[in-house]
Formats: structure tokens, sequence, C-alpha cells
């Protein structure tokens, strides 16, 4: 995460270039001898591990460890954005269905289906094809992001109906439904309090999951639009040219890898952090 908050950082001071820089013409020093970024048979220059092209470029002469840096920062950035969509709205259909229960309960929960059975991946086809006719490169980000946000929302409204259910009936609920508090009051300052641990432990997985989203769409075309960096059309550039190339495709996969062992370890840190039936172990006195 500090990495790709300090990816312009490491761009200008250290790689001395940025994300959609150009250098086909260019050459480079390794190990002594001055060579092309890009040779005259169209295969760019591996990892030098020199602050220059550190994990080589790619086949415009771009830097691929600034690339990758810019490129996990839209990930995690589509990710939070896309997460936080799914949570908004999942734990407000969430309650309301919980709570409210009857026609209102039905009605979301068969647009929750609706949205289950979606394909994502064929919808985000459908929409990265249209933005790219229109040459919408500036709002593929933002339409990713809600995409894959909405189609996560019942991934978070199930488990907090249930929870909902299940807190509805204990005796501080229905103290406030005979005080006289509204059904909009009874949620917010009861209901919610009590279901805050499992909207946090679904946030996790939700971040993660969207992660590997976000380069599934883009792999495929449909997600961030080239020349903007991103692991899945890292990726994708990467697999064509394997055998000349491998560095293209080894590095961002390790990146993507990392990232998602990374966000998944953190998530199990916060959930236990975060757990009031965790049990405690060691010496007890």
């Amino acid at each position: 995460m500090l990495a790709c908050l300090a990816a312009p950082l490491y761009a200008s001071a250290v790689a001395g270039t940025g994300p959609a820089d150009n250098h086909i013409t260019d050459t480079v020093e390794v190990d002594g001898r001055t060579v092309d970024v890009v040779s005259l048979e169209g295969i760019p220059v591996g990892p030098t591990w020199h602050r220059a092209y550190l994990l080589g470029a790619d086949g415009n002469g771009r830097d691929v460890a600034v690339r990758l840096l810019y490129g996990v920062r839209n990930s995690l950035t589509i990710a939070a954005v896309a997460a936080l969509v799914s949570i908004l709205l999942g734990t407000a259909a969430g309650v309301l269905a919980g709570f409210v229960r009857g026609k209102t309960e039905t009605v979301v929960m068969r647009g929750l289906d609706v949205v289950w059975s979606f394909p994502v991946l064929l919808a985000g086809i459908a929409v990265g094809t249209t933005l790219a006719l229109q040459d919408a490169r500036a709002a593929s980000k933002i339409v990713t992001a809600l995409l894959i946000g909405v189609v996560s929302v019942p991934y978070v409204a199930r488990p907090v109906r249930a929870r909902v259910i299940a807190v509805r009936s204990q005796p501080f609920v229905e103290a406030a439904v005979l005080q006289g508090a509204g059904t909009s009051r009874i949620m917010a300052r009861e209901l919610l309090p009590n279901v805050s641990f499992t909207v946090v432990a679904i946030f996790t997985v939700l971040f993660t999951n969207a992660v590997v989203l976000e380069a599934a769409l883009s792999f495929l075309g449909a997600g961030v639009r080239p020349p903007d960096p991103s692991l899945g059309t890292m990726i994708n550039a990467g697999v064509g040219t394997f055998t000349v190339s491998p560095h293209l495709l080894l590095a961002p996969c390790a990146v993507l890898t990392l990232t998602v062992l990374a966000v998944n370890l953190v998530g199990d840190a916060v959930r236990r952090a975060l757990d009031p039936h965790a049990v405690v172990t060691g010496p007890q006195p």
C-alpha cells in the first residue's frame, strides 16, 4: 500500500519515467553494456535490477516496475470503491429486508436474486465494449468500480439480513418499539451497531474479490482502458510474449498474487481483532 502511494515519487526520483512514457529508441546500461530498451526485433530489455527498468521494459519501452506500482494503485482504488458501494447498498437492503419483513422483504430479496444471477463478466464485457466504442477511457475506472460494487451487493445483504432477523427479537429492540421509536431510528441506532462486525468481516472479503475481478475484467479488455496500467491489462499483454519476454507475464502475476495474499492476511487480522467471541490463548492467571 505504501509503495503504491509512493508510485509518483518512485517514477520521478528513481526510475525517471512515467507509467505511459515510451522509450522505444532509448538505450540503457546493463552489466556495463549499452543496450536498446527495445531491440530492432521488438524484444524489450529484461530486468536490469537497477534504478532504470528494475523489472525490465514492455514492448513500448515503458518501465514495468513503474507501471506495476500504478497498476496496483488503480486496482486497489477500484476495489476500495467497489467494496464501499457493496457495503452501503447491501447493508441498507439487508437491514430493511430483515426488520420490515413482509412485502418489502419479498421485493428486496427478489431484486437481489436478479442481481445474483446476472453474469458479471458478460456484463463487464458489454459495458467495456461500449466504453471502448465511445473512447471513454476516463470513465472506465468509475464504471468498473460501480459494476463490481453492484453485483456484489447480495453477498452483503443476505448475511446482514440474517443477522438482523436474529437481533430484531431481542429485548432492547422491543423496548425501542414500545417507546415509540420509528423504523428508521431503530434501524440506525439499534440494528446497525449489531451488524457492524458482520459488515467489517465481509468488507475484507469483498475487497479481495474486487481486486481479482477487476484484474479479470481488465484482462478481457472490459476494465481499465490502456494506456492506463492495470494488473489485468499487463497480464494480457504478457501472455503473447511469454516465450521471448517472460518478465512481462511473471511480474504482474507475482504482484497480483502478493496483493491478494496481503489483503487476505490484513483482513484476517482485522476480523480477529474485532471478533467479540475470539478465544484468548496463552497463560491464564
